[in-house]
């Protein structure tokens, strides 16, 4: 089944306009996901809207509330939230470049593909993308869709385009305020050098495959057996790591280090194919 376009339009440089489709990067269905099951007859769990202290109630009489302090709310209708939407434009128009590591990892939201729409629009796009690629920049833009705007960052990658969700300012926490009891001691250097060399023994090119979601797949291979076991009932732990106490045992950090240097082997290199991938 061909991917479905997320967002069909044009990029907008200036007086230069590309034509593109943008598809999602990820796959929500790759993560497992459960259904409230009435065990007695096997049927799926429904919800009923019920207002508290009310009991059930119809579809048809209830709003969308905002709550502007404790228990108030302000009301709003459907038409109302309507007529605010955003007209979904057909134009991604990038109003600013930025440098390629000025943006805080902290913004970034949800991956995007953009395609060129048709063998015409290559061109051009190409053009933006080794411009970008030349530049060391990223390219920002808002984008209107389903009635909202998101702000959004292009950049090159490999042979196409990749677009990236942002946050807005007013939706990311100033995280200073959780590390304000944190100290302003230089480490020992020692202990610094003997870190940073297990550091470099662990670093290798990042490659996505070589890390797996082990509960996920525990949580499968569950699943296939309870399956294949014709719905007969299966009960297994997942098996965790053993936790050492916080108060027990104090490990001295310099022989901790020292022991984990000996040992450490050096990380794999990924495979030519893998560094490829970026």
């Amino acid at each position: 089944m061909a991917a479905r376009a997320y967002w069909q339009g044009q990029i907008r440089l200036a007086l230069v306009s590309i034509p593109v489709e943008i598809y999602a990067a990820t796959k929500s269905g790759a993560k497992i996901s459960f259904r409230q099951i009435h065990e007695p007859s096997g049927k799926p769990i429904s919800y009923e809207k019920v207002a508290q202290g009310v009991g059930p109630v119809d579809r048809d009489e209830i709003l969308k509330g905002y709550e502007v302090s404790k228990g108030n709310y302000v009301l709003l209708e459907d038409e109302e939230i309507e007529q605010v939407r955003l007209e979904s434009r057909k134009t991604l128009e990038l109003v600013q470049f930025v440098d390629n590591d000025e943006i805080d990892p902290l913004y970034f939201e949800k991956p995007y593909y953009v395609a060129p729409a048709d063998e015409l629009a290559e061109e051009a796009y190409v053009v933006l993308r080794e411009a970008l690629r030349k530049a060391k920049k990223v390219a920002l833009g808002q984008l209107s869709v389903r009635g909202r705007e998101k702000l959004v960052a292009i950049k090159p990658c490999g042979k196409g385009l990749l677009l990236e969700t942002l946050r807005y300012a007013d939706e990311v926490r100033e995280g200073q305020q959780f590390f304000d009891d944190v100290g302003d001691d230089k480490p020992d250097k020692e202990l610094l050098d003997l870190a940073t060399t297990l550091i470099d023994k662990k670093s290798a090119p990042f490659d996505a495959g070589e890390y797996h979601d082990r509960y996920a797949d525990a949580l499968k291979k569950l699943v296939e057996k309870k399956a294949r076991a014709k719905g007969g009932k299966l009960v297994e732990g997942v098996e965790e790591p053993a936790e050492g106490g916080s108060g027990g045992n104090v490990i001295d950090l310099m022989a901790a280090l020292k022991k984990s240097v000996g040992e450490e082997k050096p990380a794999k290199k990924s495979s030519a194919k893998s560094r490829k991938r970026a």
